[in-house]
């Protein structure tokens, strides 16, 4: 994944954020980062939640300075050659938000995933649009870039979910407080390493969250 993401034109620096990984994750990475300078580690102790993993690295990305800034997953579920696109869409003027999407156009781009598992993630996403009045495909998508004013616009430490509802409060966030928000069709590929995260009590959080979610009252940062 570093190899590939810095092999990338235009160039990308690339922040991992690792949560007390036992297999060594952090050692690996400080070696690359003795190779090149583009490289950023941030080291928590303790599994904290996927939600809480990013925020940390949003306020880390904005404190260093970028304009824009990606998430996604790094076991290739998300093909890291996508990035350019999604980058040269968030360029647009009519772009804030650019969401890396599995559904957009009404079609199903995911590979290798039981069906079981696609019907799930496809009807969660309806679900969302259902309750929040969303206009997004893939509600539930984990591969999002942001440009710095809507990360700088969002009250970061009150969005409130760990698990994966953390992708769905900060799609609903950012529409409600009036950003643009585009989809490009991707190509999602089941895992090719790692192990998934997905589990009831996530599962649950992203259900009843979005319920608790829709009535809370969405206020921009600073704001009374």
């Amino acid at each position: 994944m570093v190899e590939t993401v810095l092999g990338l034109n235009p160039q990308f620096d690339l922040l991992i954020v690792d949560d007390g990984s036992p297999d060594g994750t952090a050692d690996v990475v400080k070696k690359w980062q003795a190779k090149d300078g583009r490289i950023h580690l941030m080291e928590r102790s303790g599994k904290q939640g996927l939600g809480t993993a990013y925020i940390a690295g949003f306020k880390y990305c904005l404190e260093q300075g970028y304009d824009h800034i990606f998430e996604m997953d790094c076991d290739f579920s998300h093909n890291p050659e996508d990035l350019p696109k999604l980058y040269a869409r968030l360029q647009e003027d009519d772009c804030d938000m650019v969401i890396g999407s599995r559904y957009v156009n009404n079609l199903v781009n995911v590979v290798n995933w039981p069906i079981g598992r696609v019907l799930m993630s496809y009807f969660a996403s309806v679900y969302v649009r259902i309750l929040t009045g969303l206009n997004i495909a893939d509600t539930t998508a984990g591969f999002v870039g942001y440009k710095r004013k809507v990360l700088e616009t969002i009250d970061l430490d009150r969005i409130r979910f760990k698990g994966y509802a953390f992708q769905i409060e900060m799609k609903y966030t950012t529409s409600k407080l009036g950003f643009a928000i585009e989809e490009v069709p991707i190509i999602f590929t089941d895992r090719t390493a790692g192990e998934s995260k997905m589990s009831t009590g996530i599962f649950k959080e992203a259900i009843f969250g979005v319920i608790q979610m829709r009535l809370r009252k969405v206020k921009p940062k600073n704001s009374n």
